[in-house]
C-alpha cells in the first residue's frame, strides 16, 4: 500500500530544505523531474523556511566598479556566479551598489543622469532621479525601506537610496536620500566643520598645498547597518556615517592610518567591518561598544595571503576590493586575476580575469522557483536533468 501523499511531501521538503542556495540550479532541476516534486518546491510556505534554515541569502553574482567614474565602465553588467540565468541588464554606464535583492545603477540618457534600482531576480527595473549634488566623486547605496524586514525575500517592497559626495563646486562632503515611497530626495546635508580631521585636509586643500588632500568620498561600496551607511574616504583616514533617521554626516577614524584600499562591511553580529591587506596580510577589524558603552576598533582576524592568492610575478600585490555580508567572503585582486576567499575557511576561488578592479559589488538573493525564473532555466536544463535518485539518497543521511 502506497504512503500517504502528505508523508510523501513532508519527506521531499525536509530532502529540499537541504539543497544549497549557492547551487540554485539543483532546486531547480528537481522541481523539473515531476508534478508532486515541482507542487512541494514552489509552495510558498517551503520557501519561506528554506530562507529561514539558510538564513543568508547567497552570492549569485557581482558588479564591478572602475575608480574613473566619468569614463563609465566598458562592460557594465551583473557577472553571474551561478548557471541560473538571471534577468537582462539594463542599458547603464556605471554600477553603484547592490543590497537587499537590489542593484543600483548610473544610466545616461539624452544629455542627462538618472539611477535605475533593478532586481535581477524578478527583471523589475524604478527610474530614479538624480541626486541634486554637482557630483564629482561619489558613492551611493540602495537598501529595503521596510522596518523590521529580515532582508531573505526582499522583492517589490520601498527602497531608499542614499547619495553622498564630495561636491565639486565647493569641496564639502554632502548627502541626501531618496525614498521610493514619497518619489522625492531629501535637502543635501554637509558634514559640518566640528571635524577634525575633516577640517584639516580640507584647509590644506584650499590653502593650495595639495589637492589630494581634499577628503573626497572613495567610489566604494559602502555598508549598511540597519539606517546607518558606512562610506570611506581618500587621504583622511576615516570612515563617514550616514545617519538616515536623523539626516546628519558623521566622521568616524579608522582603525589604520594611511589605509587606502580597504572595504567595509557588515559583521555577523550586525557591527561595522574593516578589511584592509598590508605585506601579504590581510586584517579584519570589528567596531564594538567596549565596557564603559564607547565604540572602539579591535582586530578580529588575521590571514597570512602569501600562498593563498595567485600572483603574476614576485612583484604583485593583493588588494581588498569587497567583501559579501553575512557569507564571509571576501574580494581580492591581483595581476593574476579576481578572487573570492572565505574568511572562516580560507578557501580561495578565482571568478575573474585579471583587470582593473576597483570596487566589487557582490549581489546576494535567494533564487527561488518562481513562473518567470523556472521558464527560464527550464530553457537551459530541459535536456540536462541531472539524475536525483542517487542525489537524494545521499541527503537523506545529512544531518540537519
Amino acid at each position: 500500500m502506497a504512503p500517504p501523499p502528505e508523508l510523501i511531501d513532508d519527506v521531499a521538503a525536509e530532502i529540499f530544505l537541504r539543497l544549497p542556495p549557492d547551487e540554485p540550479e539543483h532546486l531547480f532541476r528537481a522541481s523539473l523531474v515531476c508534478k508532486p516534486w515541482l507542487r512541494v518546491i514552489s509552495d510558498p510556505a517551503f520557501l519561506r523556511r528554506y530562507r529561514a534554515y539558510h538564513r543568508t541569502p547567497p552570492l549569485l553574482g557581482y558588479a564591478r566598479r572602475r575608480k574613473a567614474i566619468l569614463e563609465g565602465d566598458a562592460d557594465p553588467r551583473l557577472f553571474p556566479t551561478t548557471v541560473v540565468p538571471l534577468a537582462p541588464n539594463p542599458c547603464f554606464r556605471q554600477a553603484l551598489d547592490c543590497h537587499h535583492g537590489r542593484v543600483l545603477l548610473h544610466a545616461y540618457e539624452k544629455d542627462h543622469w538618472y539611477l535605475i534600482v533593478w532586481d535581477p531576480v524578478t527583471g523589475d527595473e524604478h527610474r530614479v532621479p538624480d541626486a541634486a549634488i554637482h557630483s564629482l566623486i561619489y558613492s551611493a547605496a540602495v537598501f529595503c525601506a521596510v522596518s523590521g524586514c529580515d532582508h531573505l525575500d526582499c522583492h517589490g517592497g520601498p527602497f531608499r537610496v542614499v547619495f553622498i559626495d564630495t561636491d565639486g563646486s565647493d569641496n564639502l562632503i554632502k548627502a541626501c536620500i531618496y525614498s521610493s515611497e514619497t518619489g522625492a530626495w531629501s535637502t543635501p546635508v554637509a558634514l559640518s566643520d566640528g571635524w577634525e580631521t575633516y577640517v584639516k585636509h580640507r584647509q590644506d586643500a584650499l590653502n593650495g598645498e595639495y589637492y589630494r588632500s581634499i577628503p573626497f568620498v572613495q567610489p566604494r561600496r559602502g555598508a549598511v547597518l540597519g539606517d546607518e551607511i558606512y562610506f570611506t574616504l581618500w587621504e583622511a583616514d576615516a570612515i563617514i556615517k550616514y545617519d538616515c533617521g536623523k539626516n546628519f554626516l558623521f566622521m568616524i577614524n579608522a582603525p589604520l592610518q594611511d589605509a587606502d584600499n580597504i572595504a567595509l562591511m557588515e559583521m555577523e553580529d550586525n557591527s561595522l567591518g574593516f578589511v584592509y591587506i598590508k605585506c601579504s596580510r590581510l586584517y579584519l577589524w570589528s567596531r564594538k561598544a567596549n565596557s564603559e558603552g564607547a565604540a572602539e576598533w579591535m582586530q578580529f582576524k588575521l590571514i597570512e595571503l602569501m600562498k593563498m592568492t595567485p600572483v603574476s610575478s614576485p612583484d604583485d600585490n593583493a588588494f581588498v576590493v569587497g567583501c559579501a555580508e553575512g557569507v564571509g567572503v571576501i574580494f581580492v585582486t591581483t595581476g593574476a586575476g579576481l578572487f573570492t576567499i572565505k574568511v572562516n575557511s580560507g578557501q580561495v576561488k578565482k571568478i575573474g580575469k585579471p583587470e582593473v578592479y576597483f570596487s566589487i559589488l557582490p549581489y546576494m538573493s535567494f533564487y527561488t522557483p518562481g513562473n518567470v525564473q523556472l521558464i527560464g532555466y527550464m530553457l537551459i536544463v530541459i535536456m540536462h536533468v541531472t539524475p536525483y535518485a542517487c542525489l537524494l539518497d545521499r541527503l537523506l543521511f545529512v544531518d540537519s
